[in-house]
């Protein structure tokens, strides 16, 4: 993988399975509190659809109603020229998002030469790049949010990291139910009149869940409170319900179609300006928070995955930053004994792999540290290859004074023609001993 610049080999797995566990604690610990705010906000799918999907298909077929009537209506040019419009506008952008996507695993430069040159000298890559295009193309354009519900594991995940503290997008019940139409009309006509009585008529008739009224209500009491006492906010106009995205129901309660896309919230933020009741019928709160009015953010459910969290970040900090730009293997040539060359000294050979992560090619040596040996080659060093690995054999000579035992401790330096110490490797040497 090509990551802002940086490659990352197969040797770098270990780094990518820790990232992965980080991403995976992080997800937890942000769904424990903020719920599934990260779909809302941060997941690429919704960014995608909602920022530029979306966009353009409102610019070309208009609102949800214009949308509506325009796939009932019948088949004429302007249809046919704005439906044609919309999916090639489509298709293009999941040709880009393909592109880049490939780009990161493959690199920017063999994405070009695939775009650039002829089908025939990159066939792999550019059926590679086709299917994904008509992946991402089929996603934005008809499965959409589909996704979020079947296919993306983090939707069902959420029904076990979600607990009575945790944030989401919820419905006040104990504020707006029972739930039951309001009209101004009928407001006025109980103002003027004795307010108990139609007060009463009103919540048997128009309240989708009525109560009754145990004790008659004094004749001080404001008709327009005491009819928000009866009744309840929501008016249950399920303006909610059209705009969401997924078509659930916010007043059931969270459920895992729920993307924390806010659209309910705001739906309804409008009617409770029109009826002039208080914004905030559907928010950002908890269970708790609904149910007691308290808020508790620091549980030990979140001090424990913070915990985590916090070690396997530093574990990845410590690993990443001493990550190498050039990765050494030197291992002792199998079945091969040590040899005698020449008289006093000590030879054993030894297979290289030099593994470059860079997109540059430059020479380098090898170096004995502490100056136990020399080392010799059997050939010509070839330089490193850009994103590549490049093979080799080498010989060390020890003087046999210098070996103790028969298995000697080594050190090998790969450098730069500078002297930039590159990598250590360690070994053994095989000898005599004494």
């Amino acid at each position: 993988f090509i990551l802002f610049g940086l490659h990352f080999m197969p040797q770098d797995f270990h780094l990518f399975v820790l990232a992965m566990l980080t991403f995976i604690v992080f997800i937890i610990l942000f769904t424990v509190v903020y719920g599934r705010l990260f779909c809302g906000w941060v997941c690429p799918q919704t960014i995608f659809m909602e920022m530029v999907f979306r966009k353009i298909e409102y610019w070309i077929e208009g609102d949800a109603n214009q949308q509506k009537r325009l796939n009932k209506a019948p088949w004429t040019s302007a249809k046919l020229f704005k439906k044609t419009l919309k999916q090639g506008i489509f298709f293009g952008i999941a040709v880009l998002v393909a592109n880049t996507f490939l780009a990161y695993i493959i690199g920017l430069d063999a994405v070009v030469k695939i775009a650039t040159e002829p089908v025939s000298l990159h066939l792999g890559g550019f059926i590679a790049m086709l299917v994904f295009s008509f992946a991402f193309y089929f996603v934005f354009a008809y499965m959409r949010e589909q996704v979020c519900i079947a296919v993306c594991p983090y939707g069902r995940l959420q029904g076990v990291m979600l607990d009575k503290n945790s944030i989401v997008v919820a419905y006040d019940y104990v504020r707006g139910e029972p739930r039951g139409k309001i009209k101004k009309s009928k407001r006025k006509k109980l103002a003027r009149t004795n307010p108990v009585k139609n007060i009463q008529e009103s919540v048997m008739q128009s309240a989708v869940m009525p109560i009754a009224v145990a004790e008659p209500l004094p004749e001080a009491v404001n008709p327009a409170e005491a009819i928000k006492k009866a009744i309840g906010d929501c008016i249950d106009c399920k303006l909610c319900v059209k705009v969401c995205p997924t078509g659930i129901d916010i007043r059931d309660g969270t459920q895992l179609e729920c993307i924390n896309c806010t659209a309910c919230m705001d739906a309804c933020d409008e009617i409770m300006d029109k009826v002039g009741r208080d914004r905030g019928l559907i928010r950002y709160d908890s269970d708790n928070g609904i149910a007691k009015r308290t808020n508790k953010l620091f549980t030990p459910r979140v001090i424990a995955y913070s915990g985590v969290l916090l070690l396997l970040l530093a574990i990845n900090a410590f690993l990443f930053f001493g990550r190498n730009n050039v990765e050494a293997v030197i291992l002792r040539t199998p079945g091969m004994l040590y040899q005698e060359v020449v008289e006093g000294k000590i030879t054993n050979l030894y297979n290289y792999q030099i593994i470059n992560k860079t997109d540059e090619s430059f020479p380098y040596e090898f170096r004995v540290v502490d100056g136990l040996g020399t080392i010799r080659s059997a050939g010509q060093i070839p330089p490193t290859k850009p994103s590549g690995m490049v093979e080799g054999i080498i010989l060390v000579d020890i003087d046999r004074d210098k070996l103790i035992s028969r298995k000697t401790k080594l050190e090998i330096e790969i450098i730069s023609p500078e002297g930039e110490v590159l990598d250590r490797v360690k070994t053994n040497f095989m000898g005599p001993g004494k």
